[in-house]
């Protein structure tokens, strides 16, 4: 069973997908009451997995008529990805941040599922065995190299 965080998202992408604005805006108590969990969790779910990083612009306005607005930024045409990865890729780069690339990459039909996931093992902590902040350059390196060489076909 999947749990709370996750169906909320669902939720949240959904109403993304269909919506013709391409953005959605919420009372974050109105979503917590319609889920019957505390508004903490909404921004967990935002902050989470909503970040820049992977794909989405947060904008939020506090006070009685306040709301959280999500926004889909869109990839880069193919003729403009790989501008886009070295702009955000640059000289160094964290596990965090090139996860969000990839998970992007991924949701935008750039690479597949198994691709992915190579990609993340081969850029993880575990993986790179150096200390910060050579840890983030060869991450970066690597990143780069292998993008460039599986998006230019």
């Amino acid at each position: 069973m999947r749990n709370i965080s996750d169906i909320i998202e669902q939720y949240l992408k959904s109403i993304l997908h269909t919506s013709p604005a391409g953005l959605v805006e919420i009372q974050r108590n109105d979503l917590a009451d319609q889920f019957q969990c505390v508004p903490s969790q909404i921004n967990y779910v935002i902050s989470t997995r909503f970040s820049l990083e992977k794909g989405f612009v947060v904008e939020s306005k506090r006070g009685g008529g306040g709301y959280i607005r999500i926004q889909k930024v869109d990839m880069p045409e193919q003729n403009g990805i790989l501008e886009h990865i070295l702009r955000t890729v640059r000289e160094q780069i964290d596990q965090d941040s090139a996860e969000g690339l990839i998970y992007q990459l991924e949701d935008a039909g750039y690479v597949n599922t198994r691709e992915a996931n190579l990609l993340k093992a081969a850029i993880s902590r575990e993986s790179l065995l150096v200390k910060l902040p050579l840890r983030d350059q060869v991450r970066a390196i690597m990143l780069k190299n292998m993008l460039v060489s599986l998006l230019s076909h």
